[in-house]
């Protein structure tokens, strides 16, 4: 899930509503699945699987947590169609994307994953691209968009501008906002740790439901992601995370700079699309964040979609990255 803002989420609302609008559906069943083949390519300190669809240039799609590359079956070949190449990565602690060695620290901090992506984009020797994603991914769009502008073409980022403030993260909320919170507070214990470990699937079950309560994604559905949580550093990627967000795990010094700019609020000047959806609440209108986008800029809000807005409406998803495309 994304980053700690109590003014950005319906978050609660969901976790209180959620059997409640469950016996209201929006989706039933399974979307037609699609199989893509996964390759496999040493970028920085990993080795990082990918889907690569299509020829012409190039969109980086980034899914989140509790997500994975599946969130974008239905995104692909719509942009594939209209000439686009499409590479879609497991982030680090994901699917098949693996470290290169043992002695890496397990780092989930923001800047670490921005980086990835430039070294993904390195090793396919890709100079430029559209970035976009949700949930951690929009994070890492954002974060690309703001310090490497050179290499991003454009971007598309659904709940806004989420570069986290470490600062603003030690406030206390007031205590109906710290409830919709109550993950995060379970991950920076230890029973949090191991809870999340023994009970992985269940819990990842448990945020897709809150998160999306107007999503009947099937079993099938949901299990095609799952798989991509049995990485064997899956748990210590999610758990620092959480952590270093909370200010409770320290991030690696060969990121400091970079998140010594991030903890400014870098306006992003690239050609930028941003999606609200019912999971943003109050936020949803995009007006609390319309400032940090310097260039060509436009919102879209998504009625009735949860947060996984590329698999619950991917028609509308591809269309933000086409529109950001031929406006640019």
């Amino acid at each position: 899930m994304t980053t700690f803002d109590p003014t950005r989420r319906g978050f609660l609302g969901f976790a209180a509503g959620a059997l409640a609008l469950a016996a209201m559906p929006r989706i039933v069943g399974a979307a037609p699945r699609r199989d893509y083949t996964v390759k496999q390519i040493t970028a920085g300190v990993l080795d990082i699987g990918y889907v690569d669809e299509g020829s012409g240039p190039a969109v980086i799609l980034l899914h989140g947590w509790p997500y994975d590359i599946h969130s974008y079956d239905e995104v692909i070949p719509l942009l594939v169609a209209k000439g686009h190449r499409v590479i879609v990565p497991y982030l680090r602690g994901f699917g098949s994307t693996r470290f290169r060695s043992r002695s890496t620290v397990r780092n989930g901090q923001q800047a670490a994953m921005a980086v990835d992506v430039i070294a993904l984009m390195d090793a396919l020797r890709i100079d430029k691209a559209v970035v976009a994603g949700f949930d951690w991914g929009a994070r890492t769009a954002n974060i690309v968009a703001a310090l490497w502008p050179e290499r991003c073409t454009a971007m598309v980022a659904v709940s806004g501008y989420l570069v986290a403030d470490l600062k603003a993260n030690l406030e206390p909320l007031p205590p109906a906002a710290e409830l919709g919170w109550w993950y995060q507070y379970y991950f920076a214990t230890e029973r949090g740790r191991r809870g999340y470990a023994a009970n992985t699937h269940e819990f990842a079950k448990l945020i897709w439901k809150l998160a999306s309560p107007s999503w009947a994604f099937d079993d099938a559905t949901f299990e095609r992601s799952a798989a991509a949580f049995d990485n064997p550093d899956h748990v210590a990627i999610v758990i620092h995370n959480y952590r270093w967000r909370l200010s409770l795990a320290d991030g690696e010094r060969r990121y400091d700079a970079l998140e010594a700019k991030l903890a400014a609020g870098p306006t992003i000047g690239v050609p930028s699309i941003t999606i609200g959806s019912d999971f943003d609440g109050a936020r949803a209108d995009g007006a609390a964040y319309a400032k940090k986008f310097t260039g060509r800029y436009s919102h879209r809000v998504l009625r009735g979609i949860g947060h996984d807005v590329p698999q619950e409406a991917p028609a509308a998803f591809a269309d933000a990255v086409l529109e950001v495309v031929r406006g640019g």
